[in-house]
């Protein structure tokens, strides 16, 4: 199978993610860890990790008491988290052709992943043909409007400056250094709206969703985004269930 532009870029950087994303309280995942636990809830039966990446929310999820399938279509984050022990089941797949039976997984979670997808509507029509009816999607995005501008400055109480139309699809490179940490980051902005339509085309209708605000007090290096939103959280579930 060919593989896509983002594929490419995950499997190129793979081990750049695995240090970065593994370095304690490096990046903002530790500010916002347990208030992400909290939105998903302890539960049990089978759970989907779509973009597992090093295996981080697998960890998280099989913490949750789920039973967790951990999929990416990089193998080398797959072995990754399988060398972890993040899951129970290892998958090496893209999300827009997920290898598992229909109505498989009571939640499937897609963790800051659809943005590094292009083709979002494909990956969340396999999300909702895998979730049985009566499951739970929870998905983690970049907000999309954090996502189209830049704070001024590094002070916390600096200017957010829109620099993008809000609306269309861009795709964006960039690199971050950090505590001697290189990290090369790709994906693709979008607005809100393309999220929930391709959420109602494809049969599931968004039930819940927050803004969260990160933790760590005065001095934080993320307390410029408790004045307005880094991600976006949501919970989606199939129509005939809300």
């Amino acid at each position: 199978m060919t593989r896509t532009i983002d594929q490419e870029h995950w499997s190129r950087f793979s081990a750049e993610w695995i240090t970065w994303a593994r370095a304690p309280d490096h990046d903002s995942f530790w500010a916002y860890r347990d208030s992400f636990v909290a939105f998903i809830g302890r539960g049990e039966g089978e759970a989907l990790d779509v973009g597992c990446g090093e295996g981080r929310i697998s960890r998280e999820l099989k913490a949750c008491g789920y039973r967790v399938t951990a999929s990416d279509p990089v193998g080398e984050f797959v072995d990754a988290a399988k060398k972890a022990q993040s899951a129970d089941d290892y998958v090496i797949a893209s999300g827009a052709d997920l290898p598992f039976r229909d109505a498989h997984f009571d939640l499937v979670v897609a963790y800051n992943v659809l943005m590094d997808v292009e083709e979002v509507p494909a990956v969340v029509r396999e999300i909702r043909r895998v979730l049985r009816p009566a499951g739970v999607v929870v998905i983690s995005i970049v907000h999309p409007f954090s996502d189209r501008g830049r704070f001024a400055a590094t002070e916390p109480t600096s200017p957010f400056v829109i620099q993008d139309d809000y609306f269309g699809l861009k795709r964006f490179e960039g690199m971050e250094e950090r505590d001697g940490l290189r990290m090369h980051f790709a994906g693709w902005s979008r607005p809100l709206e393309a999220y929930a339509t391709a959420l109602e085309d494809a049969g599931l209708a968004i039930t819940s969703l927050r803004e969260p605000v990160p933790a760590g007090g005065d001095g934080h290096r993320l307390q410029r985004w408790t004045r307005m939103p880094l991600f976006l959280w949501l919970k989606a579930r199939p129509f005939a269930f809300t």
